[in-house]
């Protein structure tokens, strides 16, 4: 088997939502794929139901691991990966029936191109259209707002070194990995058209985050990528001089005064310098 596509396709304690999942993988326009199912250490019954589809179908191969987490558990799927591109598929969403097929054709006619991605349709605990806005690094780079499920080329997932496995807490990985290939100039494409189904519910992973681990992840995100964030500083300049000017501050310490234009647009800072009195 020669797949140009491989799905990864993380999984923990999925019993619930696995056999769906799957379902709309086969259910794709699109054949020339493999779907890599990694169980993280589960509990419950997942690695029945990923076994009872490697007997459906060989494009599927089963890998079963101790519990790491989310961003380590991608890596170690796309490791085994034979695909030249890459799509990451949570075990409880649905992965739109052309979405492949579409996306697959753009990256083959169009090298500039290096992930594409589009809307989401919830379902579940939540229904309705997320309209998934068009990358941009600076708006990016405060909040991550781009889903894990597009597909891009293995070759980008190489160069930036996968998805960051030092993040503080796992979940995250995804916005790091956006921000690293952002970084690079790598091109996003947005198809305008939903592209996967996303499975909300009390237990999803983004409803266990906490604000402290939020906080966490922001820090670690921002430290990482400090000259991005202080070339949007500078860019701004001349928004900064107004802020300065309402604070009475003198330009006397960068650190200072790039922590409190961070303080005031996005509400943390870099180097704690800043600190409203």
């Amino acid at each position: 088997m020669n797949p140009k596509l491989s799905i990864i396709i993380p999984c923990y304690n999925s019993e619930c939502t696995l056999d769906k999942t799957l379902e709309s993988v086969v259910a794709q326009s699109y054949n020339n794929w493999e779907a890599i199912i990694v169980n993280d250490g589960s509990t419950d019954d997942t690695e029945n139901i990923a076994l009872s589809w490697i007997e459906k179908d060989e494009r599927f191969t089963y890998f079963h691991k101790s519990n790491e987490g989310l961003g380590k558990t991608r890596n170690f799927g796309i490791e085994k990966a034979k695909g030249q591109y890459i799509l990451p598929l949570d075990s409880d969403n649905l992965v739109d029936k052309d979405f492949a097929k579409n996306a697959i054709e753009i990256l083959d006619t169009n090298g500039e191109i290096g992930i594409v991605h589009g809307h989401a349709e919830y379902f579940g605990k939540r229904t309705g259209l997320w309209e998934i806005e068009l990358f941009d690094l600076e708006k990016i780079l405060i909040q991550n707002y781009i889903d894990a499920c597009a597909i891009y080329r293995e070759s980008l997932w190489s160069a930036v070194g996968g998805y960051d496995e030092n993040m503080p807490y796992q979940g995250l990985e995804d916005w790091e990995f956006w921000i690293a290939l952002g970084s690079k100039n790598i091109k996003f494409h947005h198809t305008n058209t939903i592209t996967f189904k996303y499975f909300v519910n009390d237990k999803s992973m983004i409803n266990s985050f906490t604000d402290l681990m939020v906080d966490a992840s922001r820090d670690y995100v921002s430290k990482k990528y400090h000259k991005l964030y202080y070339k949007y500083y500078s860019e701004n300049r001349q928004v900064l001089q107004k802020i300065l000017q309402e604070h009475k501050i003198k330009l006397s310490s960068e650190k200072f005064v790039l922590d409190l234009f961070l303080k005031t647009f996005f509400g943390f800072t870099l180097f704690g310098k800043y600190k409203k009195q």
